[in-house]
């Protein structure tokens, strides 16, 4: 003979407390995910394992090559060179915030913009095979998978501070000044690096379960360069497409990036608030998203 549930009037008649209980749980598993001191606090447990795995990441990726670490930036300065030529040559672009409409200058503001791209670039485009090609670590061992996304954002910020590097001393080089507010630099790059760990927590999870989420990444990410002011100033878009620019979450970033370290203004502090707002909630989701899927990972792989 079979039980039947407890039950209490409600509104519609008899109510399962048994559902009741379910749907509570599972509210409060996903606020607890939510949780930006659970994810810091988690993130404080595993920081010797995000330590190890980003420097097996640097070192692995140019291990046995010749140019070692210089490869890091030699990539950027290539793409620099061609886009140099393409849209400060050949289109003769500019842009107005710059104090000298020379080449040297455009190239630089240029170089800030590939800077921002190339860091998002490389953590959106690692992430759909990121779990896929660690089944062991899902089947086989207790890992905290959470912690792969850090090693592949802290990669991508190594290679991303030289480039940071080389930008400074060009822009030395050229104008012969270091502006005081490069001193802002990370709280600049803070949104970035929000935005990208978030995306990439997202994206590792979707990977699992949808393998074509690499194809359409890669799509996006060739998309995102002309959706981004890289190649020209917010001002040169007509006001019908300038809002779309504008939500960019990556347009602030490339903005406050070239006004610090290029023409020694202050970010618009305003609009960093913002950013900071809208990319924590992307950080926070893409961390919930994982944490509430990774369950599955084992079944499916």
């Amino acid at each position: 003979m079979t039980q039947a549930p407890e039950s209490r009037p409600g509104h519609g008649g008899v109510r399962p407390l048994t559902t009741v209980t379910l749907i509570t749980a599972h509210f409060d598993s996903v606020v607890r995910h939510l949780n930006p001191v659970s994810l810091l606090q988690g993130l404080w447990r595993n920081r010797n394992l995000i330590r190890e795995l980003t420097r097996r990441d640097i070192e692995g990726r140019y291990r046995g090559s010749f140019l070692g670490l210089l490869w890091s930036f030699v990539n950027s300065l290539m793409l620099l060179a061609v886009y140099t030529f393409a849209f400060g040559v050949v289109f003769k672009g500019r842009w107005p915030e710059s104090q000298r409409q020379d080449l040297g200058d455009f190239a630089l503001t240029l170089f800030c913009g590939l800077i921002v791209l190339n860091a998002f670039g490389e953590c959106a485009n690692r992430a759909g095979g990121l779990i896929v090609s660690v089944p062991n670590y899902v089947k086989k061992v207790v890992f905290p998978l959470e912690v792969l996304p850090l090693s592949v954002l802290g990669s991508a910020l190594f290679n991303a501070v030289v480039s940071l590097i080389v930008l400074a001393l060009a822009n030395l080089v050229l104008t012969g000044t270091v502006h005081a507010t490069l001193m802002l630099l990370p709280l600049v790059c803070g949104p970035l690096v929000f935005l990208s760990l978030g995306t990439t927590w997202l994206l590792a999870s979707l990977g699992v379960f949808i393998r074509d989420i690499h194809y359409a990444v890669v799509l996006c990410i060739q998309v995102l360069p002309f959706l981004t002011p890289v190649f020209y100033p917010v001002s040169a878009v007509p006001e019908p497409f300038r809002t779309i620019i504008l939500l960019n979450p990556l347009t602030p970033v490339v903005q406050d990036l070239r006004a610090i370290v290029l023409w020694g203004l202050l970010p618009n502090f305003k609009a960093l608030g913002l950013s900071f707002l809208v990319t924590g909630l992307v950080m926070l989701f893409g961390y919930a998203w994982f944490m509430k899927t990774k369950k599955a990972f084992a079944d499916v792989l």
